[in-house]
Parts: C-alpha cells; structure tokens; sequence
C-alpha cells in the first residue's frame, strides 16, 4: 500500500509539473510530498526526476515509470467506477434462494418483471424446501416462510401468507362421504400435524387434528394429489387463488393464522442496487398477488 501511495503522489508531481503544485494538489505538504518522491527513488536505487529550482524533467527510467504509474492509475478508476455504476444499474449475477412455493409464484414473476430491461444483470434461482446456508452457496438472497434463528446474516419481514384448508371442487362430496378425511401433507410439516382455525366472522377458535394419510416433497406434487381427489390439504392463498377453478375451502368459515414471510442476505455494509431492487419488487408483489 505504500508503494502504491508513492507511486500515485509521483505520478502527480510529474503532472503538476512541480512538488509545490502536486502538494497543493493532493492537499498535503511540501515536504511530505518531497519525502515520498526521495523515499521511491531511495527504494528503486534509481534517479527518477531531475530537479532544480525552476525545472524538473524526467529521467529515461522516470518516463517508463511514469507509464506504469499511469496504467496502475487507469485500473484503479475502471475498478472503482464500475463497482459504483452497478450501484445505479444492476450487473453481474444474483443468486436467490426460495420455497418452491414462494420461488414459483411470488419470486420469478416479480423479479422477471423488474429485471427485463437490464441486459448484463444474471439471475440465478435455487428453489428449496430446505433452508440453505447463503455463505456456502454464495446466495445473495433467501426468501423464507417464518423467521429463522438469529445469526450474523440480515433479515426482516416483507408479508405474509394464508394457507387455506382446501379440497378439488370435484371431490368433496366424495370426500365426506369416507368418514375418516385423508389428509395430504408436504415433507416440510410435522408427522403429527395440528391446524388451529379461527372462524371468519366471530374469530372462535378450533383445533383440528388431520389423518395424515398421502405426503409429497413439493407443493406441486400436493396440488396435483389434491386436485384429483386423494385428501383435503394446506396452500398458500396466492396459489389456491391460481387453482380457483379447481379447488374449494373445506371450511369457508374458517381460516389458518397468517404465515409471516422473511427476507435475508448476507450483506453488513452497502447492499448492492440489484438486491435492494429484489427486496423492493418481491415484497410488492406479495403484498399485491392476494
């Protein structure tokens, strides 16, 4: 880093033309600036700049020098331009992680929506019922149904979810009529499931114990063993209302506690345009789906 430092400070004495205008220039004292210019050609064993009172040329080895100074300047600048740019346009790659139920109904559209109109943004989607560690996967954001345990990554609540006790419009009668209700359940719920419902209107309260009889590792796999009849079973209401020609509320009266909704990433500091950009249109768009 000092090199660097005397290097840059050499390279505006050359441009100055002199170190009084240089340190004027850098905002720092002459003698500082004389001191590094000395310090670098002590380092180098070379002379780099012919000085008297009134002049100062470069040497055969200054000009050279001066070239490398220059070039070494010029990638500093691209560096720190374009790292600055992608904080008013969005480039590179964003990687998110979600439910498959989030991912495919709340996450791809919304982000689809927002990011068509910048060619160099990449977007990478990992849909997974598992909670993936964003550190090891280089994940720049997750979207997780409830809140996760405290850690060193961010998060707040953007929404929330119903999940509605639905069956095929087809297959309630014939669901009634088996006494015993089959119940389909997804990986991610408990073995011994438990729904507490509250009526609609006069907010009283049940406790509902389903027999957990079919189970899927994919929301699909429960929309479709729901549609053709095997149970009744949860879905989120922004995906029972993209089913609403299908499916039926088994209890209209009643209805499941809202499901909180998370948003977390791994960023301290500054958080890049094109994640704050995702948060912002995500969360719109959950708030608005239902």
């Amino acid at each position: 880093m000092k090199k660097l430092r005397q290097m840059m400070v050499f390279m505006k004495v050359v441009e100055s033309g002199s170190i009084t205008k240089a340190a004027e220039k850098l905002e720092l004292s002459k003698s500082v600036v004389s001191q590094h210019i000395k310090q670098l050609e002590s380092d180098l064993d070379v002379t780099l700049l012919k000085r008297t009172t009134r002049k100062q040329s470069l040497t055969s080895e200054g000009e050279r020098f001066y070239e490398h100074c220059c070039a070494i300047h010029q990638v500093a600048e691209q560096a720190w331009d374009e790292v600055k740019q992608q904080q008013i346009e969005p480039r590179g790659k964003l990687k998110i992680t979600a439910s498959h139920a989030l991912m495919d109904s709340i996450v791809v559209p919304a982000l689809s929506n927002v990011f068509k109109g910048y060619p160099n943004l990449s977007l990478e989607f990992i849909g997974h019922d598992t909670q993936l560690d964003l550190m090891q996967e280089d994940i720049d954001l997750a979207i997780r149904i409830g809140e996760s345990p405290v850690s060193n990554l961010k998060q707040r609540r953007i929404g929330s979810f119903v999940d509605v006790l639905c069956c095929s419009k087809n297959e309630k009668e014939a669901l009634l009529s088996r006494g015993l209700l089959p119940y389909v359940a997804n990986n991610w719920q408990p073995k011994n499931i438990e729904h507490k419902l509250f009526n609609k209107h006069t907010k009283e309260s049940l406790v509902w114990k389903p027999n957990m009889v079919h189970r899927s590792n994919t929301v699909y796999g429960c929309i479709s063993m729901i549609k053709q009849g095997l149970g009744v079973g949860i879905l989120p209401d922004f995906i029972f209302n993209e089913y609403a020609d299908s499916f039926i509320e088994w209890l209209p009266e009643y209805q499941l506690e809202p499901t909180p909704v998370y948003v977390l990433h791994p960023y301290s500091g500054a958080i890049p345009s094109s994640v704050k950009m995702a948060i912002e249109a995500i969360t719109r768009y959950l708030n608005d789906v239902k």
